[in-house]
């Protein structure tokens, strides 16, 4: 393998990043290599920074919210958490950002970014914990538990996952007996009249699955733009949208167009939309959301 030297890599990313990263990547290019995916458990959980909006509704479904000194944008419940200094979006940080707050941890959600800004976080002598995100019930339970072992509160994680794991159980039991599934297409975005859907291994993929429905496209993983056939074959029942996330299509936007028009949801006008953090956080409240999205579904055939 042929070796960069230490300066042109910094030169490198200096160049991709723009001067302020770029001088936080090449001092950190400087460090001893940490395997901080390895840390489990903080040595000083005083002030840690959360990232991820799941991430901080736990913290503070576990009452370990005084170790928090800051989270990112998409953490804006519970509305105590709001109080606390933003670091930014989750997928767009700056290390500088991050560490202006001190913090003495990272609590930071898989698929925060980007990689450079991480990878920099990681090479502090911060220590950053990374939890995996998975759209399931176990994975939601996962979380409880890697988080409440970060901060040293096994006890209240392991109290919490058996509540949680109680009312998912008790959510997922509404739609148990549901015949006939809805076809359910997750519309991410619409613009240029262009619709961008969520395929499998997504948060809305999961959500669907677990609320009783069916998602209206396969055979594709993450986001994708799907042509007007695309969009007639899948022939969604119900079209399920965020209503919090950039401009938002009202209904006579989305009916107007020619391809979801031709689908059962175009013919009886059915959408549903909901509040993006809580539809696709996959934290506490998910089954809050499954309840909702069940009945909203269903209607009636969803059991209380």
């Amino acid at each position: 393998m042929t070796m960069v030297p230490l300066r042109k890599r910094a030169r490198v990313f200096t160049m991709a990043l723009g001067p302020a990263i770029g001088l936080s990547l090449a001092i950190a290019a400087l460090l001893p290599a940490r395997a901080a995916e390895e840390t489990v458990v903080f040595a000083n959980p005083s002030k840690i920074a959360a990232i991820g909006g799941s991430i901080t509704e736990i913290v503070f479904a576990l009452g370990e919210q005084d170790r928090l000194v800051a989270r990112d944008s998409t953490s804006n419940y519970p509305e105590a958490a709001l109080k606390l200094p933003d670091v930014g979006y989750m997928r767009q940080l700056s290390p500088e950002g991050v560490l202006s707050v001190n913090p003495s941890g990272i609590l930071a959600l898989h698929g925060s970014g980007p990689k450079e800004a991480v990878d920099v976080l990681k090479k502090t002598s911060i220590p950053f914990i990374e939890v995996p995100e998975r759209y399931d019930h176990e994975g939601i339970l996962e979380k409880i538990h890697i988080v409440g072992k970060a901060l040293g509160a096994d006890a209240k994680a392991d109290a919490l996952a058996a509540e949680i794991d109680a009312k998912l159980k008790a959510a997922e039991k509404q739609t148990a007996s549901i015949k006939g599934r809805k076809r359910v297409l997750f519309v991410l975005s619409m613009q240029g009249g262009k619709i961008l859907a969520s395929g499998s291994d997504t948060a809305a993929d999961g959500i669907i699955k677990l609320s009783g429905g069916v998602n209206a496209v396969a055979g594709f993983s993450g986001y994708k733009q799907l042509s007007d056939e695309a969009v007639i074959t899948a022939r969604p029942d119900v079209i399920l949208m965020m209503n919090n996330a950039g401009p938002v299509a009202s209904d006579d936007e989305l009916f107007a167009n020619p391809s979801i028009l031709s689908t059962p949801a175009g013919a009886t006008r059915k959408v549903v939309r909901m509040d993006g953090g809580y539809l696709l956080g996959f934290g506490p409240r998910t089954a809050d959301v499954i309840h909702d999205l069940a009945a909203s579904l269903y209607g009636g055939q969803a059991a209380d």
